[in-house]
């Protein structure tokens, strides 16, 4: 089950090496707008429903600035979805058991915190939003046939293959491209 991934600290090491990969790339292929060289200029973050145990490793959100444009680049991430204060992981899980009202929904969001407005509001982006954002547009003729919707997000993760924590990177790294403000739209939650 993808909730038991919560409390992994294997998992929570696989996200955060993952965004040190999309960081380094970021950062060695320097500037996009001058080609300048990128220093380091991390954003602090309070991620919320991050364990306890990885919450210093869970604190800064890479990002560069140009040492000569002073322009911003923050790559890519697995860990956060955009500005959202929640891990990108919960945005699924939560998700995930919100769906269809699942009996335990509300259980979930009482341990992780969550409220119930903000899982419907979730719910709102997997549903209306990302359909309407250009990752979705580019890649949805990849996805035959075509996802249910209204069971968003599970009907997008059982398209990942492997074990829950495979299908769940898979999708975190799907979604990346919306963790960068060159590829995002609607932001939401």
């Amino acid at each position: 089950m993808c909730h038991a991934l919560l409390e992994s600290p294997t998992f929570f090491a696989l996200l955060l090496h993952i965004d040190e990969e999309f960081a380094e790339a970021a950062r060695q292929g320097g500037c996009p707008a001058c080609g300048g060289v990128l220093h380091q200029a991390d954003y602090p973050r309070k991620p919320r429903g991050c364990p306890r145990s990885w919450r210093a490793a869970f604190e800064r959100r890479y990002s560069f600035c140009c040492a000569p444009c002073r322009r911003r680049l923050t790559p890519r991430s697995v860990r956060f979805l955009g500005r959202r204060v929640y891990l990108g992981v919960l945005l699924v899980v939560a998700s995930l058991r919100h769906s269809g009202h699942h009996p335990q929904a509300a259980a979930l969001a009482a341990t992780l915190a969550i409220p119930l407005r903000t899982l419907r509001r979730w719910q709102t982006w997997w549903r209306e939003q990302l359909p309407q954002t250009p990752l979705w547009c580019a890649a949805q003729g990849a996805f035959v046939p075509p996802l249910d919707w209204t069971q968003a997000p599970a009907s997008l993760l059982a398209r990942f293959s492997g074990d829950a924590a495979d299908a769940l990177v898979a999708l975190l790294r799907f979604l990346s491209p919306l963790t960068s403000r060159s590829c995002r739209l609607h932001e939401g939650g």
